[in-house]
């Protein structure tokens, strides 16, 4: 019988224990700096039914679905009726609309779960994926002071992830939707497409841009595109860009409406204590995904701008309009947890976390196997991460294990130390040992583990 060669699915990250570590860290960390401001834990199952799934989305989206069919299904030749998730902002959508009747308004939710995309894969872009949401979702209305809190969250969790330097960029799709009318842009296709192509600025040569919006599907004159990009290219502190948008003199209603807005977020946001070290308003942010309707989010690790945004979300109307007849306006960001974390790996930043298992009890005589569980139990009982060595092993062979699997601490006793009423406890890491009494084992290891 021939040996199947064993792979990884392409567009997938699969880590070894000591990495998996250090990601569930970056995650446990991501939930507690939720938590700390409020958000409650919800999940969504990894499938949905595709014609909800699908209900609002299309074009390339749509493109990127894996379908989900089980073998007996193929056989009869049926359409798939359902498919994985390929984020987590859908799923909450169906997710309010069901249970409106028994959630809290405003509802406050955070979800940390995988979604998937049949992309291209290449590295740091992946199929299956870990997006860390918050989102805050209300009744009829909710007040533009939310849009301020997202930034304030995503400053004290990517504080704490010590990522090093970040920005968040955020804008108002407002202030552009009002600047193109201002200019006759007034097909709302065409608005979409433009805003496609303004949300490139960042990523692309000002000429290209230009040529983008003057090219089929869009049809913008050279005058049009040049002045639209004159607009929103201006880059300086918030109190310039905001003193320039009211120095536009555009009548518009949506223009005047997003000012406003991007206003009290800049207040609010200062308000929070988030320092304009960490956070710019930026022109040319709009964001592709057509259910934001107001404040919009990216942010950046400013060391490695070619990493591109790894955090974004924004502001929407009406969430679940698809499937609740109640208005349900909201605001969300969402972290990509997987590409952050490659991109942090590949830049060094990233490194094996300590094991879970903070104590190793070794085995050197098998009669004394009754006292070693014991000191397990013993261990365990007072908070300490134990593993017990089982099975008989040269003691070089024992320290091997401990030292490769990143375990701090091994545990020794022989017939002698068990004769005098001791234990030896080995620092794997510095290489000291110390003869302990063995009444006082947990508390001595419990002060060396912290």
């Amino acid at each position: 019988m021939s040996v199947i060669t064993p792979r990884t699915p392409p567009g997938t990250m699969e880590l070894l224990p000591r990495r998996q570590i250090a990601f569930q860290r970056m995650l446990d960390t991501i939930r507690r700096g939720y938590e700390r401001f409020g958000f409650l834990p919800i999940e969504t199952p990894a499938f949905e039914v595709a014609d909800v799934l699908l209900s609002k989305s299309g074009g390339e989206t749509e493109k990127q679905v894996y379908f989900v069919q089980s073998t007996g299904g193929i056989e009869q030749g049926h359409k798939p009726d359902l498919a994985l998730r390929f984020d987590l902002t859908v799923p909450l959508a169906r997710y309010v609309a069901e249970h409106e009747r028994d959630l809290a308004f405003p509802f406050r939710r955070y979800q940390i779960q995988r979604v998937y995309r049949g992309e291209r894969a290449q590295k740091g872009r992946y199929r299956e994926f870990y997006q860390c949401d918050i989102d805050v979702i209300g009744k009829d209305t909710l007040p533009v002071a939310y849009d301020a809190e997202m930034p304030a969250v995503i400053y004290h969790v990517f504080t704490e992830l010590a990522v090093g330097p970040f920005q968040i960029n955020f804008n108002n799709r407002k202030i552009l939707l009002g600047l193109f009318a201002s200019l006759g842009i007034a097909d709302p296709d065409v608005r979409a497409l433009v805003l496609r192509q303004v949300d490139k600025l960042d990523k692309l040569p000002r000429e290209k841009v230009v040529d983008l919006l003057m090219g089929e599907g869009i049809g913008l004159s050279t005058d049009t595109a040049s002045r639209v990009l004159d607009m929103i290219g201006f880059a300086g502190p918030a109190a310039q860009t905001l003193a320039h948008l009211r120095g536009l003199g555009v009548q518009d209603p949506t223009f005047a409406e997003g000012l406003a807005e991007l206003t009290e977020v800049v207040a609010a946001l200062k308000a929070f204590g988030v320092p304009e070290t960490h956070w710019r308003v930026n022109l040319a942010i709009a964001r592709g995904l057509d259910y934001y309707t107001g404040t919009v989010y990216e942010t950046f690790l400013t060391d490695h701008p070619g990493m591109g945004s790894v955090c974004s979300g924004g502001r929407y109307e009406n969430l679940a309009g698809l499937y609740s007849k109640s208005r349900l306006p909201g605001v969300g960001i969402s972290i990509g947890l997987t590409r952050l974390f490659y991109a942090l790996e590949q830049a060094g930043i990233v490194q094996d976390g300590p094991s879970t298992v903070q104590a190793l009890v070794t085995q050197f005589d098998p009669a004394l196997m009754a006292d070693y569980l014991a000191i397990g139990a013993e261990l365990r009982a007072a908070g300490i991460n134990t593993e017990i060595q089982l099975e008989p092993a040269k003691p070089k062979k024992q320290f091997a294990y401990a030292d490769k699997a990143g375990i701090r601490f091994a545990v020794i006793m022989g017939p002698d130390e068990k004769a005098a009423g001791t234990v030896t406890v080995k620092d794997m890491v510095g290489g000291e040992q110390h003869s302990v009494p063995r009444s006082e084992l947990a508390a001595r290891l419990q002060a060396l583990v912290g």
